[in-house]
């Protein structure tokens, strides 16, 4: 099979469990984006994350645009497993194998489980009624926010607004890390405080 010619390089992100690993070239078309948290999830709709999983260190595999953002148990150091990580998904995309089958489920519609234990109140498992102020605070998030979410290797989707409080999920190296959740979270309220006096609090998941 002939390769094709892939350089990548890998960035630190604000999780110290995430990589953020960048290719020369897109890897899903531009505002998609897809993540796994098993090689179970990963069956049938990525071939890449399915692989990564083989890593036993491998907690989660988020993708987006052009990189790949791997995050890890704390089992082992990135020193110990950053070069091979980076030449497995260099060759794994200069071979021309599939990155993504199909875009999976969207993850606010896995969450019946969670909801049914009780996680309701923070706004995982609920459905929100449109409101009028929908399409602005997208438009902020995806004018303001997005740039530089992806820049550090993650994403952030809305998922509703409901008295006054504003609900997204963080995706990638912004899921469940202690600094840039804490700062996206502030980041985020001020800006869309700002811009509309409805919004009082940003809830964010993921």
């Amino acid at each position: 099979m002939n390769q094709v010619p892939v350089t990548l390089y890998a960035e630190m992100t604000p999780n110290p469990n995430t990589m953020k690993y960048v290719a020369n070239k897109y890897l899903l078309i531009t505002g998609e984006s897809a993540e796994f948290l098993s090689q179970k999830e990963a069956k049938n709709y990525s071939p890449l994350a399915e692989a990564l999983f083989n890593f036993p260190f491998v907690k989660g595999v988020f993708m987006s645009a052009n990189f790949v953002t791997i995050t890890k148990d704390d089992s082992i150091s990135w020193d110990f497993i950053n070069m091979e990580l980076r030449e497995f998904i260099r060759d794994f995309i200069a071979n021309g194998n599939e990155i993504l089958i199909q875009m999976p489920e969207r993850r606010e519609n896995k969450t019946d489980e969670r909801a049914a234990e009780g996680t309701e109140k923070s706004g995982v498992g609920k459905t929100f009624a449109p409101s009028e102020v929908d399409d602005a605070i997208r438009g902020l998030l995806e004018e303001y926010i997005r740039p530089a979410v992806e820049n550090d290797g993650g994403a952030i989707d809305f998922k509703g607004f409901e008295d006054g409080t504003v609900y997204v999920i963080l995706k990638g190296s912004c899921a469940g890390c202690p600094s840039s959740t804490a700062t996206l979270k502030f980041g985020i309220e001020n800006l869309l405080k700002q811009h509309l006096p409805e919004v009082k609090e940003v809830v964010a998941e993921s």
